[in-house]
C-alpha cells in the first residue's frame, strides 16, 4: 500500500516537474552529465523549489518514509527526481538509524555518479557514521569495495567534520587506494586531504610526502593545491 507521505509528496512533485520543465536546458544538463540521465531541465535552485513546495502542509518524513521515497525516486528516470531525494535525506539523516545505512548503500551503487554520491556520502553516510560510531567498521569495509563508488564513499565521508576528522581512518584510506587507477578514487583522495588541511595542513603534507612514491600526481596536485596558503 503507498505511504500516505510519499505518494502525496511524489504526486505533487511530478506535477511541478512537468509544468516547470524546460527541454532546452535538459538537454545540457545532460550533457553534463555525459548523457547518462534525462533531465527536466530544472536547475537546482529551482528543483530544490519545486521540492519545498511538495512537501508544505506534510509535516517530517519518517525514516520508513525516506527509505520508500528513496527508492521510488531512484526508480524514476529524470535526475532531478534523485537530487530531491538525495537533498531530503540529508536533511533528515541525524534523526535516523544506523539501519537507513542499508538504503543508502543501494542509491549510492544505483545509477551511480558523482552527482549523487558526493552528496550522500558528505551529508548522509558522514552524518550517520557520527552519530552511530558502530557503523564506522562498514566504512572500513567499503574503501577495500571493488565498488569504487563506495570506496570513493569511504574516503569523503567524513568532509566538513573538522577538528571531527578521525585522522587516522582518512590517511588510512587514502593509503589503502592510493595506487588506484581510478580517476574518481584519485580525486576523493585529492578532494579529502585537501579540506582536512585546513585543520591540520602539516599532517596533509607529511603524508603526501610519506606516499609521494604511490599517490597519483592528481591526488597529490588536488591535497596540496591551497596549503601554502593554510600555513605549515
Amino acid at each position: 500500500m503507498p505511504d500516505p507521505f510519499v505518494a502525496t509528496f511524489t504526486g505533487r512533485l511530478e506535477v511541478l516537474f512537468e509544468e516547470r520543465r524546460d527541454p532546452s536546458k535538459a538537454v545540457g544538463m545532460a550533457a553534463y552529465m555525459r548523457d547518462r540521465f534525462p533531465y527536466f531541465g530544472l536547475p537546482a535552485p529551482a528543483q530544490r523549489a519545486a521540492a519545498r513546495e511538495a512537501l508544505e502542509g506534510l509535516g517530517q518524513p519518517t525514516e520508513a518514509d525516506l527509505v520508500q521515497l528513496a527508492t521510488t525516486c531512484w526508480a524514476r528516470p529524470q535526475r532531478e527526481w534523485q537530487y530531491a531525494a538525495c537533498d531530503l535525506l540529508a536533511r533528515r539523516a541525524k534523526h535516523c538509524s544506523p539501519a537507513l545505512l542499508l538504503t543508502v548503500e543501494h542509491l549510492i551503487t544505483t545509477k551511480s555518479w558523482w552527482d549523487t554520491v558526493d552528496l550522500l556520502a558528505s551529508k548522509v553516510v558522514g552524518t550517520l557514521v557520527r552519530n552511530h560510531r558502530e557503523l564506522a567498521p562498514t566504512m572500513d569495509a567499503w574503501i577495500d569495495a571493488d565498488d569504487f563508488w563506495l570506496a570513493r564513499t569511504a574516503i569523503l565521508h567524513q568532509l566538513g567534520s573538522k577538528s571531527g576528522t578521525d585522522a587516522d581512518r582518512l590517511f588510512a584510506y587514502c593509503e589503502r587506494r592510493a595506487g588506484d587507477t581510478e580517476f574518481f578514487v584519485r580525486k576523493a583522495i585529492g578532494w579529502a586531504l585537501r579540506e582536512y588541511a585546513k585543520t591540520d595542513p602539516r599532517a596533509v603534507r607529511q603524508f603526501v610526502a610519506d606516499h609521494d612514491a604511490v599517490l597519483s600526481n592528481l591526488s597529490k596536485r588536488e591535497a596540496l593545491k591551497n596549503i601554502s596558503s593554510l600555513g605549515k
